[in-house]
């Protein structure tokens, strides 16, 4: 059984590599060269004010656009080009971590009945207001951000052939730094699927949901995201809600919960590779979607609390 769930879990890491490869190697090359061009630089300046508001230098628009219309990877292969301070990329990587491939992953919640307004309202909320808060708040990270395998400096680029070389190698090495981080993370997904502890996270996982105001049927769906992320995740998610016979109070509660913190192994492991201090980013997450989703909760209880109240009047009347 080692061996097979070994096997499948490379296999599905290679595909996963593969995949997201495909998106992370075009955006690479193509940010790296347009670097060397007018193109660029007249974007950047078209749009440094609204950067600045977060404190980022203009550059940090491209990364957080592609990350949003495209995905987590996507915008990562963008910082990879760019020369940005440790507090910058932390920055980005909060923001890209509330709000990121929105297009696909808010097509997931139309699926399981959740609103697309909220869900993006939400994600793109909450990646302003973490931005604006860290930059007021954190006065360190000014030192140029090391992207491990990426080298720091670099020299002055003449000729298109230098320029598309240099395209090329940081469009490999992000690559391969994917690979090093998902395939091990498939292989473990594989585990967790043969040996059925999905089932077991989601009984772990029950009195905290009942804790945030959802019921225990909910803790597949709110298990699933946790560990396989909203797009990942997905399928597992449908099922549950449709399997558990889950409530639209209790889904909309989850997802909330989930825009915020969710594939909390992945999500947070693939910024390793950018230099910045990961365990921040993920508390960060996951107490903003702890304090949001039981802030909602109340508002929605009390809500459904008065319109009882209304009923009963309104009968006794």
């Amino acid at each position: 059984m080692i061996l097979d769930s070994s096997k499948k879990g490379i296999m599905a890491g290679l595909k996963t590599t593969w995949t997201l490869g495909k998106v992370i190697f075009p955006v690479t090359l193509i940010v790296a060269i347009l670097k060397h061009t007018p193109v660029l630089p007249w974007v950047i300046k078209l749009i440094a004010p609204l950067m600045n508001v977060f404190g980022l230098s203009g550059d940090a628009a491209i990364p957080l656009v592609l990350g949003n219309f495209l995905n987590l990877y996507a915008g990562i292969g963008a910082i990879l080009t760019l020369d940005l301070t440790v507090k910058e990329v932390f920055i980005i990587a909060v923001m890209l971590s509330f709000s990121h491939n929105l297009l696909i992953e808010s097509s997931v919640a139309v699926k399981v009945g959740v609103k697309i307004w909220i869900i993006v309202a939400v994600r793109l909320g909450l990646a302003i207001i973490s931005g604006f808060a860290i930059n007021l708040v954190w006065h360190g990270g000014s030192e140029i951000a090391k992207y491990g395998l990426i080298p720091v400096k670099e020299e002055e680029l003449t000729g298109w052939a230098a320029i598309l070389l240099d395209a090329l190698q940081k469009a490999g090495l992000g690559i391969l730094q994917l690979a090093i981080i998902v395939i091990p993370l498939m292989i473990v997904i594989q585990f967790l699927k043969d040996l059925n502890w999905l089932a077991v996270f989601s009984k772990w996982v029950a009195p905290f949901t009942k804790a945030l105001g959802m019921r225990e049927n909910t803790s597949t769906t709110l298990a699933a995201g946790l560990l396989f992320g909203l797009a990942f995740g997905a399928g597992v998610m449908i099922d549950a809600v449709k399997e558990d016979g889950v409530s639209k109070k209790d889904v909309t509660l989850a997802f909330i919960f989930l825009v915020a913190c969710h594939a909390v192994v992945e999500d947070t492991l693939i910024f390793v590779p950018l230099g910045i201090p990961v365990l921040p980013l993920l508390f960060i997450r996951l107490g903003v979607a702890i304090l949001l989703t039981l802030i909602v909760s109340l508002i929605w209880n009390r809500t459904e609390l008065n319109k009882r109240k209304e009923t009963a009047y309104g009968h006794t009347g």
